[in-house]
């Protein structure tokens, strides 16, 4: 695969993953989030979307893959880790969350529009 092939498969991927957040996003609103931010980035990494719902501040990992065990096995202990820290880092930041719980979710999106909401997906540490 020559470097433009490439670039283009990248381009095309982002493209797919964005889709992903966007319906997961929808998902969650109907489920009765309210999104805060989408692709939040900060000094420790990026976080797809995060989402308040009563007490609880959803910090959501969306996942995009052909099958439900490939998008679960795509959640890695390392990407885990730097979430986390990104989580923290942001609800350090804002103050005006006041008290709120941390979970961790995970929105797995496959082909048919086929999606699966996880909460608490993952424990931090």
């Amino acid at each position: 695969m020559n470097k433009a092939t490439r670039k283009q498969a990248r381009k095309q991927a982002e493209q797919r993953g964005r889709r992903a957040e966007t319906l997961a996003a929808w998902l969650l609103r109907l489920k009765g989030y309210k999104i805060l931010d989408m692709r939040k980035q900060t000094p420790h990494g990026e976080i797809d979307i995060i989402a308040l719902k009563g007490k609880v501040l959803a910090i959501v990992e969306v996942k995009r893959r052909p099958t439900l065990d490939k998008a679960q096995d795509a959640l890695h202990n390392a990407n885990l880790s730097r979430i986390e820290e990104a989580a923290y880092y942001y609800h350090d930041k804002r103050t005006r969350l006041g008290n709120k719980d941390i979970r961790f979710d995970a929105v797995y999106v496959m082909p048919g529009l086929r999606i699966k909401h996880v909460k608490d997906a993952w424990r931090g540490y």
